[in-house]
């Protein structure tokens, strides 16, 4: 009887097709997932936090200077203060889209805080920005200039968030 032959057949082509991404590629490392170093990384003017207790905005804009290039998930971001790193979540909310990028093309994504009072030990004094794509190990530092950030309860918990990806231009 092939019952059994045909089983384990269908089984091992069940696993194959599960070690695959919806575009048929093997799961794992991203291929064409877009690198820091094969995209430019800008931050733009910013919408700054006068004021304890105010939010401000950081837009941060990336344009792939190589071959085409895919954006996945939110950027990896993280603020550093002398020894302290904090990781800044994604907007909660927010979902997560693929932006296919053309050389040439461009999207962005928005840094949100809520300014901190100065000399507040539950506040993160930023004095740079670590900012690195899904897919890619690589990161790229900016300064930060847009005063403490406070923290939700500790500094190593920083009161911000990362915006998804959109694309700019046309």
């Amino acid at each position: 009887m092939r019952v059994i032959p045909l089983t384990v057949t269908a089984l091992a082509a069940a696993l194959v097709l599960t070690a695959c991404d919806d575009g048929g590629n093997a799961k794992g490392k991203d291929s064409s997932a877009c690198e820091i170093g094969g995209v430019s990384v800008q931050i733009g003017s910013a919408s700054v936090a006068p004021a304890a207790g105010d939010t401000g905005e950081v837009p941060v804009s990336i344009t792939n200077q190589s071959t085409p290039c895919t954006l996945s998930g939110f950027a990896a971001v993280r603020l550093k203060a002398g020894g302290t790193t904090a990781a800044v979540p994604a907007l909660e909310g927010a979902k997560a889209q693929k932006l296919k990028l053309a050389k040439g093309d461009s999207a962005s994504f928005t840094i949100s805080y809520v300014r901190g009072k100065a000399g507040d030990g539950a506040n993160i004094d930023a004095k740079s920005v670590e900012i690195g794509l899904a897919g890619s190990g690589a990161t790229q530092s900016f300064p930060w200039s847009y005063g403490p950030v406070a923290g939700k309860g500790a500094a190593g918990s920083p009161d911000a968030s990362v915006g998804a990806f959109q694309q700019a231009g046309d």
